[in-house]
């Protein structure tokens, strides 16, 4: 059984269009449950702690997929959206794997977490499978490896696309163009049809690009688990 920590976003506005934002329930909901039912130990955090804001849109009923539903229906797993363990009481070597789910909040707070980037930092470096998925990859920006380049550079990589940035409307919302962001330190990026599910793995890194995406991000997780049980038993 693997531990494996979600770090979602503390942010819950929409820059200043007075909309609500913030995590977006989907990317969330999917990969808690694929890793849960493959038998780990799924854990939340977020950088204030306590309750984790939720994109409204993504609860509604005509956009809930299962496993939304699942979620909300859940008690432990409500639980532990209202009370998120703060970045600062996180302990990374207790976590085989490290998920970034989206939602447009993690684009205001995640991306200049100081905390954060020292917690990817060091579990890439120790060989840890770090995922994200949809704007969760805006948490990898400020990410280096050793030799001090950026954790994402010449890395093959999926996200949230400037595209379907454009198709939402929040191009001129949004603190940076993320793909364009994540291009411009290097990464190989790699994306699907705008809105369509699409991820991709490379070596221990895990993304996907939409909310589509979502569970196949999952499945490359689960599998990449796996992988990583098998090495240790050998």
């Amino acid at each position: 059984m693997a531990e494996v920590l979600f770090v979602v976003t503390s942010h819950a506005e929409l820059g200043a269009t007075g909309r609500k934002t913030g995590l977006w329930l989907e990317e969330l909901a999917a990969p808690w449950y694929a890793v849960q039912d493959a038998g780990h130990l799924p854990s939340l955090a977020s950088p204030k702690g306590g309750r984790v804001p939720v994109d409204p849109r993504s609860e509604q009923a005509e956009q809930r997929p299962s496993s939304v539903e699942r979620f909300l229906n859940d008690p432990e797993a409500m639980y532990r959206l209202d009370n998120a363990t703060p970045l600062t009481d996180i302990r990374w070597q207790e976590f085989e794997a490290i998920f970034l789910p989206g939602g447009h909040g993690v684009m205001w707070d995640l991306p200049d977490n100081a905390q954060l980037a020292q917690i990817l930092n060091a579990a890439a470096d120790a060989g840890r499978i770090i995922a994200a998925v949809c704007h969760g990859p805006a948490g990898l920006v400020n990410a280096c490896r050793l030799d001090g380049q950026p954790l994402v550079s010449q890395r093959r990589l999926a996200c949230f696309t400037d595209s379907e940035e454009a198709a939402a409307g929040l191009t001129d919302t949004v603190p940076f163009l993320l793909a364009s962001r994540l291009k411009s330190l290097g990464a190989l990026l790699s994306a699907g049809p705008d809105f369509q599910p699409y991820a991709v793995r490379d070596g221990n890194l895990i993304t996907g690009q939409n909310p589509a995406s979502s569970e196949a991000a999952a499945r490359l997780l689960v599998t990449a688990l796996a992988e990583q049980a098998t090495t240790v038993d050998q």
